[in-house]
């Protein structure tokens, strides 16, 4: 009898566990121990789970990925050097992980000011891990899937960013994961620290060698602290044929700012769940996103948005561009908690289909336990207007120009609203490639 998904993942473990970093310390094998009987209990989520009841995850679990090699191989690869030059942002702290592994032959951190630290996760287990121990050591009732859990149990590597008081870097980092290698599981995490008045600016960018096979699994950790600002864009541009599974996790102190952006352009089958507390008086948060699929692509987003004190305000504004036979689910939830008065929150969704077997879910929540709160959410889900299309066509464009004309005006306003100039220019050309007709001379 063949083993199950449950069953080839716990050998896995049992497979790769001595060889993970930071073995020597028990409170992180503890916790990795945890995260694996969590799984063993849990199992995958399916569609009788309501967070998942739209997103299937059979395919996952019926395929057998494994774990790669929990050190780099540091081998040389003047093709993949090459792409990752095209994909580094100007001007950017870049730090680059290949399958999963930093590589710091590929990485351009730079000089970083005074008090800002960036380094690989598993360089940090080995060296000053105490900084990370309460990240890492989730309580098991704090996972929302098993997914979360595989994460903690396996996690090898990924970016460690610490900004003491004060620090403001003048440049974005950015972490770049590129996946080249089929049938692999990596399970990622990065944790951000923001310490008092702190800002950042982070890109998280996901790619993979297209027609490839894989499994991702990433999370990011994020903890800012009173009035620090961090900027968090995540560009989801993964193989047609790959599955990619992650979650943000904010938490919040007082008059902190998070701003949250979030493209979802690949994938055969992409998850995103998003997670903020606004755990203190005058909290804020943005979150914004675009997902655009084709084909057969499944792309879902779920957020919750935790309002638990006084004088907090969120805005979430997310769209979706779905063609051919594609599927997309957004669950948007706002909990206002009895001792948040005075929240001012609003949430909007806006889809746009271009195929009549194109599908969407679209769930937008509030929940409101306080009596002095300014809220309100909304949801869309429409096609191209005629009368616009017939506007462009009188004035000498053709059908299909006019048609991808709309849909990038409609794509391109998210991209509009970042406002990191080199991440908005790269993310303009992947709206245009995704457009079923090219769009010539536009400003």
């Amino acid at each position: 009898m063949s083993a199950t998904g449950v069953e080839h993942y716990l050998a896995e473990f049992a497979r790769v566990e001595a060889a993970l970093p930071g073995g020597r310390l028990p409170w992180l094998a503890r916790a990795r121990q945890q995260a694996r009987e969590h799984f063993a209990q849990a199992g995958f989520p399916t569609l009788r789970h309501e967070d998942w009841k739209y997103t299937s995850v059979a395919g996952i679990e019926r395929s057998r990925f494994t774990v790669g090699p929990t050190q780099s191989d540091g081998k040389p690869d003047a093709a993949l050097a090459a792409r990752i030059e095209s994909l580094a942002l100007p001007g950017a702290h870049l730090m680059v992980f290949v399958n999963g592994r930093h590589q710091p032959q590929w990485s351009r951190i730079g000089v970083l000011p005074a008090g800002v630290e960036l380094l690989s996760l598993a360089a940090m287990l080995e060296r000053t891990p105490e900084p990370v121990e309460a990240l890492l050591c989730r309580r098991v009732s704090d996972y929302p899937s098993g997914f979360a859990a595989l994460n903690t149990a396996f996690m090898a590597d990924g970016a460690y960013i610490r900004l003491a008081a004060g620090t403001a870097p003048d440049k974005p980092i950015h972490l770049l994961f590129v996946a080249t290698e089929p049938e692999l599981v990596t399970h990622t995490r990065n944790l951000v620290m923001a310490d008092e008045g702190c800002r950042v600016c982070i890109v998280e960018h996901h790619v993979g060698v297209e027609g490839l096979g894989y499994f991702t699994n990433c999370i990011t950790d994020v903890v800012a602290a009173r009035d620090a600002q961090v900027e968090h864009h995540k560009v989801q541009q993964e193989s047609l044929k790959a599955f990619h599974i992650a979650g943000v996790n904010m938490d919040q102190a007082h008059g902190s700012r998070f701003t949250s952006s979030a493209f979802a352009l690949g994938g055969g089958l992409a998850r995103a769940d998003i997670q903020v507390g606004l755990n203190a008086e005058r909290a804020e948060c943005s979150l914004d996103g675009l997902y655009m699929s084709g084909g057969r692509q499944h792309i879902d987003h779920h957020t919750r948005i935790d309002h638990a004190r006084p004088d907090g305000k969120s805005r979430e504004f997310y769209k979706g561009v779905l063609a051919g036979a594609s599927r997309a689910v957004f669950n948007g939830k706002v909990v206002v908690h009895p001792d948040a008065q005075h929240t001012d929150a609003h949430q909007s969704n806006r889809n746009l289909l271009l195929s009549e077997h194109a599908e969407v879910d679209t769930k937008p929540q509030l929940e409101i336990y306080a009596d002095d709160v300014k809220c309100s959410h909304g949801a869309t889900v429409g096609q191209l207007d005629p009368d616009q299309i017939y506007y462009l066509r009188s004035r000498g464009v053709d059908d299909a120009s006019a048609r991808a004309l709309l849909t990038f005006a409609f794509a391109a306003e998210m991209v509009n609203r970042l406002g990191l100039a080199c991440l908005r220019a790269r993310l303009e050309t992947l709206l245009r490639g995704h457009l079923p007709e090219p769009v010539e001379a536009l400003t």
